[in-house]
């Protein structure tokens, strides 16, 4: 499954939201040395229930537009 993701980091908390064929992904972790990128793969496995090696940020690894992969979903 391949998703398309706005991060919006330094949020209050992790959130998901979509808006038209889009994820809004709200994150708390600030957008420094990689630490949004490894929370968002953290959240998104938490929030599709897969394990976190199942996730790969395909394009946009330091854009706040994404595209991500999610295997086996």
């Amino acid at each position: 499954m391949e998703i398309e993701v706005k991060v919006i980091p330094s949020a209050r908390k992790n959130a998901i939201r979509q808006e038209g064929g889009r994820y809004k992904v709200h994150l708390t972790a600030p957008a420094v040395d990689g630490k949004a990128n490894e929370t968002l793969i953290k959240f998104l496995a938490g929030h599709y229930g897969v394990r976190k090696n199942q996730i790969e940020i395909t394009k946009g690894l330091k854009s706040r537009h994404k595209i991500i992969i999610i295997k086996d979903i």
